[in-house]
């Protein structure tokens, strides 16, 4: 029980991790569009970081990925093992 929570988890971790990156630029503001430059910093530096809404946005689209993934697994079967074969076979 303790191990399927863990590897569920790590999942979770992943999407979410991955996730915070495709959230990150999501209603980005920089300093260069707002004609606020600050001395000594870069022109596409944020105005200001939304720590709130990009964790709870990156929560939220982890979640709905999740779920996805927990039901192709569990209702359907669906696994890595049924993704193509891309790259070369080593095995005899």
């Amino acid at each position: 029980m303790l191990q399927s929570f863990l590897q569920g988890f790590a999942v979770y971790f992943i999407i979410w991790w991955m996730t915070l990156f495709a959230v990150l630029p999501v209603g980005l503001r920089t300093q260069a569009e707002d004609n606020d430059v600050v001395l000594g910093t870069v022109p596409s530096a944020p105005t200001r970081f939304r720590a709130v809404f990009v964790f709870s946005m990156t929560t939220l689209v982890a979640a709905l990925i999740y779920g996805a993934w927990y039901i192709c697994s569990t209702y359907f079967g669906w696994g890595f093992d049924a993704l193509p074969k891309i790259g070369p076979s080593f095995t005899n």
